[in-house]
């Protein structure tokens, strides 16, 4: 199927900091035919790097969604059963309002001056969109890795809209671990001359510092395994001190792929929302902060995923199964690490075309 990204614009929205971003557009795809009585609407959120295109053949690019293998006709989201909605999250470069975005009151991009955003104004301003396509509940709401987070902060913060969640691959949190690798992209990107503190729209901008932030990061995206497999200690050249390995040479493609698609101010404002996302928040538990849930839930994990370990989908689980909700969890092989929820579409398509068909029998 030919998509095309679609725009929502709303004169005003305020941010948990307090501040006011005037207007704010939000990037989106819809996916198959919203029913009479708009009960078959799903929510699919996008990990840090993605954006709104998940599916089919871009109009503009020709290129295929980021979770093609997953959502169309008869696929895990059935878009013959099933409307399918994905938005660029705020803060993003891919239609909705970030750093690049132009700022009205000077009419430059906002740069060093956009505001911090949290994961919970991320997930307002996509509730204002669902509202805005006059949906008041989704049957679910399903991403992986910071998709998942956005997921569960759906969750409490709008237990009455979402039928089911399914976090993938995701955490209530980050540790210690994962805020220390995205901290050194930052400070990579930083660290590049052209950054400008941020205010480089008419220069080059930090391509380099970018390029190696996306090199760390997809380190922690692959497992030892995959690596090995894909790469071993394979040379492409005996004959020059660069790109020995063919790893060093991979890694310098992505990084370099990334910097003509991603925006460095956002790579830093998404990040940051990430590392202070905390679900408990004021809560004293984890626990606490779920009560309120309606949702049914599926937890899906792998085993190789090192980024996001099984251990902190286990956290999630464990907490909703002692407020007593209804949570399936499963632990997916795989040895492709983080990338495996974009990667291993067959095990979780059973899981969730079931998942899918008993939560929309239930409603």
């Amino acid at each position: 199927m030919i998509v095309s990204i679609k725009t929502f614009t709303l004169d005003s929205f305020e941010l948990d900091s307090g501040d006011v971003l005037s207007p704010v557009e939000i990037a989106y795809e819809p996916y198959g035919v919203l029913n009479h009585d708009r009960s078959n609407a799903v929510l699919i959120l996008h990990a840090f790097s993605g954006d709104a295109h998940a599916a089919g053949v871009s109009e503009a690019d020709g290129k295929p969604g980021w979770w093609e293998s997953m959502i169309g006709p008869g696929k895990a989201f059935d878009t013959n059963r099933y409307f399918v909605l994905c938005s660029n999250v705020l803060g993003g470069c891919s239609g909705t309002t970030g750093p690049s975005s132009i700022d009205p009151s000077s009419g430059k991009p906002y740069g060093s001056e956009f505001p911090f955003i949290t994961m919970g104004d991320m997930v307002r301003l996509q509730k204002r969109l669902v509202e805005h396509l006059g949906i008041e509940k989704l049957l679910t709401v399903a991403g992986g890795s910071m998709g998942g987070m956005q997921a569960l902060q759906w969750a409490t913060a709008f237990p009455e809209a979402c039928a089911s969640v399914i976090p993938i691959a995701s955490s209530h949190r980050h540790s210690a671990q994962q805020i220390a690798f995205n901290e050194v992209g930052r400070q990579a990107i930083m660290a590049d001359p052209d950054f400008q503190g941020g205010d480089y729209y008419d220069g080059p901008g930090p391509l380099r510092g970018l390029a190696v932030a996306r090199m760390v990061g997809h380190i922690t995206y692959m497992s030892d395994d995959s690596m090995h497999e894909k790469f071993g200690r394979r040379r492409r050249s005996m004959q020059s001190a660069e790109d020995i390995f063919e790893v060093e040479s991979y890694l310098r493609y992505r990084g370099g792929e990334f910097v003509n698609r991603f925006d460095a101010n956002s790579y830093i404002t998404i990040t940051r929302a990430m590392d202070t996302f905390d679900l408990a928040g004021e809560s004293d538990s984890l626990g606490e902060a779920l009560e309120c849930c309606k949702a049914r839930f599926l937890v899906l994990s792998f085993t190789s995923d090192w980024l996001y370990p099984s251990y902190q989908s286990q956290e999630i689980v464990r907490a909703l199964r002692g407020r007593n909700r209804d949570v399936a969890y499963v632990e997916l092989p795989s040895n492709y690490g983080h990338d495996a929820f974009l990667i291993e579409a067959g095990e979780q398509t059973d899981l969730i075309k079931g998942f899918l068909a008993n939560t929309y029998r239930k409603l």
